[in-house]
């Protein structure tokens, strides 16, 4: 979402299933959120946000890119990561598991494929090994 609450394109408002990960993490930061809520006390400001401040507001984007360092620091990936790779990673990811590319861009909200294949999608394994497997089967 933009800063302004809509969305760059009209495709871009859509509903998507979470995984059950993402559901059941989502409701620990809830129930988190609620802690920090009553700790703030009159402090808190509600803005309705799913991802605010420990008083309720909303985040600018360098705490969210300073909170992002810390936790690709801590997951041992270093701190050179952004947030706008997740979409990149998880574009690549679905690539690399055989999902259709149309699926792919219609999860990610592209009006086409191409932006898809040429832009967000990053290849996670070498080309070369697809020969190396083949010959290992074929020499098996």
């Amino acid at each position: 979402m933009r800063a302004d609450g809509g969305t760059k394109i009209r495709k871009s408002r859509r509903t998507l299933e979470l995984p059950s990960q993402s559901a059941r993490a989502l409701k620990e930061h809830r129930a988190l959120q609620l802690r920090e809520r009553l700790q703030a006390g009159e402090l808190w400001r509600d803005h309705g946000l799913v991802f605010a401040s420990q008083a309720g507001t909303p985040l600018d984007a360098s705490h969210v890119r300073r909170s992002f360092k810390t936790i690709t620091d801590k997951a041992g990936l270093g701190r050179d990561w952004t947030p706008r790779e997740l979409r990149h990673a998880f574009i690549s990811i679905m690539s690399d598991h055989g999902v259709p590319i149309e699926t792919i861009a219609d999860l990610a909200g592209h009006a086409s494929t191409s932006v898809t294949e040429t832009i967000d999608r990053h290849q996670l394994k070498p080309v070369i090994t697809k020969g190396a497997e083949t010959m290992n089967t074929i020499f098996t």
